[in-house]
């Protein structure tokens, strides 16, 4: 694992900055890449993993983590926040049809994995 360290530690700190961002930007997706962080700081840096759990972004990794995914409110607030910034983006500001194609796709792409791959929180019973 000692090659990859410096590779997890800059792909752990890259996801916290766009994580970060991603509480003030609709549409950027903010658990995922914390998760993600969290998950790369884990494998090189304790210390930094550490950190993390206690910044304000690591409320959403013990979010994640107790409830054991996303709850079906969460997951539909997150689907149709993505599509909403979509459809603006794309209606809005790009003008340039193959870029307005890619970025439709890659919404697409992040509804479903929102809608069907990101495991559903656990119900109480």
């Amino acid at each position: 694992m000692k090659p990859l360290k410096p590779f997890l530690l800059a792909a752990g700190v890259l996801a916290v900055v766009l994580g970060a961002i991603g509480v003030f930007v609709p549409g950027l997706p903010t658990t995922p890449l914390v998760l993600l962080a969290s998950w790369c700081f884990y494998r090189s840096s304790p210390r930094l993993q550490a950190w993390l759990l206690q910044s304000f972004l690591g409320k959403y990794i013990r979010e994640y983590r107790d409830k054991g995914g996303l709850t079906t409110r969460k997951r539909i607030y997150i689907i149709l926040l993505m599509a909403t910034m979509v459809a603006i983006s794309t209606i809005f500001f790009i003008k340039t049809l193959p870029i307005r194609i890619i970025v439709w796709v890659a919404g697409a792409i992040g509804c479903i994995v929102v809608g069907f791959v990101v495991p559903k929180a656990h119900s109480k019973h």
